[in-house]
């Protein structure tokens, strides 16, 4: 009996001590807290193909990778490790296949993709029709578009971020940088 009153006594403390420790538990992981700079732009004009409005929190890189194409550039956004490459071509009896193959390249994300949404864009004073494709999930590129006059000029762009994507922690950047795309095919003009 004594040995069985013991047992309990110890058992008992163990429990009451116990209980004063605090238990950890594990944290969720946690995404850094970007602040985007303001919406601010700047004009971008190679004098020879098309003009723009650009960020002011961006800057122009000629896209090295091929040498012949000398209207190629990348809009980069240093503070937010992204990119935004532009390649431009000359329509010459192509159109068909200029829009046939952006759109395909669009939707190789579809694998990835929850959704992608194309919107139409028009501006006839300019001269300037395209497609904006939204696509959402964690794709290599959620923005792509193409702009054009149907007769001469052809400029896609894709943006790509330098990270595994993640759409939570990169919809406030997709996001701003949305807006600066919407701003930039508003405001192309042909050369």
């Amino acid at each position: 009996m004594k040995i069985n009153t013991l047992l309990i006594i110890i058992c008992t403390a163990f429990t009451i001590l116990s209980c004063n420790n605090k238990v950890q538990t594990p944290k969720p992981h946690g995404f850094l807290r970007i602040d985007v700079p303001e919406h601010n732009y700047v004009e971008y004009n190679n004098h020879e193909t098309f003009k723009f409005l650009r960020s002011t929190a961006s800057t122009i890189e000629k896209d090295n990778e091929y040498d012949s194409q000398k209207y190629w550039i990348n809009i980069v956004y240093p503070s937010l490790n992204a990119k935004i490459h532009l390649s431009y071509k000359r329509i010459n009896n192509n159109f068909r296949n200029l829009c046939d193959d952006s759109h395909k390249i669009a939707y190789k994300h579809y694998i990835k993709a929850e959704a992608i949404k194309e919107v139409e864009y028009q501006n006839p004073k300019n001269n300037v029709y395209g497609i904006l494709y939204q696509i959402k999930g964690n794709t290599a590129s959620s923005v792509q578009f193409f702009a054009t006059d149907s007769t001469k000029h052809f400029l896609r762009g894709s943006l790509y971020f330098n990270c595994k994507p993640n759409k939570d922690s990169l919809r406030p950047l997709i996001k701003y940088i949305n807006k600066d795309i919407q701003v930039l095919v508003e405001s192309i003009k042909w050369e």
